[in-house]
């Protein structure tokens, strides 16, 4: 997300002309971004980790492709992707982490992280993946309450929402990923990044 702050900053500066010190702001990018390859990734696991060095996964990995921090067919993505799958997904939604991992005070059994849903929808999507995010997005959508409203998480033993309420992830994340489904979105916002977000600074 530094990344993601200073790429964003250049394209404003760009895009509104105004001053700033671009070179500077394009070599600052360019490095963090190479640290994070660098890093990040972990081989034996072929994905990118919560921390560096590393071997514990994150759900939030997967706003690496909804950034264009990579594209969502790059075989990192894909990698990470196949790993969240794998090891974050209960009764078919997706956990942020393991928290019996994490030194986070939250101790065992927290809840799906609503909004990581909806990033997995949506980066699936990218990948031409189309049942699964199909799938996955109307799973999602069946959690609202009677007036349409996501809470932060879904408890899987009370099978309720929990946590904050309203949750703007939540909302963000599922329009997000909404108008990235919909027939209505142009070709080109499947090309690796996100339909509501831009490519990358050149």
């Amino acid at each position: 997300m530094a990344w993601v702050a200073v790429d964003r900053a250049l394209r404003s500066a760009r895009e509104f002309g105004m001053p700033a010190p671009t070179d500077k702001w394009q070599r600052l990018a360019a490095r963090i971004r190479e640290d994070v390859l660098e890093h990040g990734f972990n081989r034996n696991l072929n994905a990118f980790t919560q921390t560096y060095g590393g071997d514990q996964l994150d759900a939030s990995l997967l706003l690496i492709a909804l950034t264009g921090f990579l594209s969502a067919d790059d075989p990192r993505v894909s990698g990470t992707v196949s790993a969240v799958e794998n090891r974050l997904i209960e009764d078919g939604l997706v956990l942020r982490y393991r928290t019996e991992t994490a030194n986070d005070g939250q101790g065992n059994g927290e809840g799906a992280f609503l909004a990581c849903g909806f990033w997995l929808a949506h980066v699936q999507h990218l990948q031409g993946r189309e049942k699964e995010a199909r799938a996955l997005f109307e799973r999602l959508l069946e959690l609202r309450n009677d007036v349409g409203l996501l809470s932060e998480e879904y408890d899987f033993k009370q099978k309720r929402q929990c946590g904050n309420f309203p949750q703007a992830f939540s909302h963000v994340a599922l329009v997000n990923a909404g108008i990235a489904m919909s027939p209505a979105t142009t070709p080109a916002a499947d090309t690796g990044s996100s339909g509501s977000t831009p490519e990358p600074s050149k």
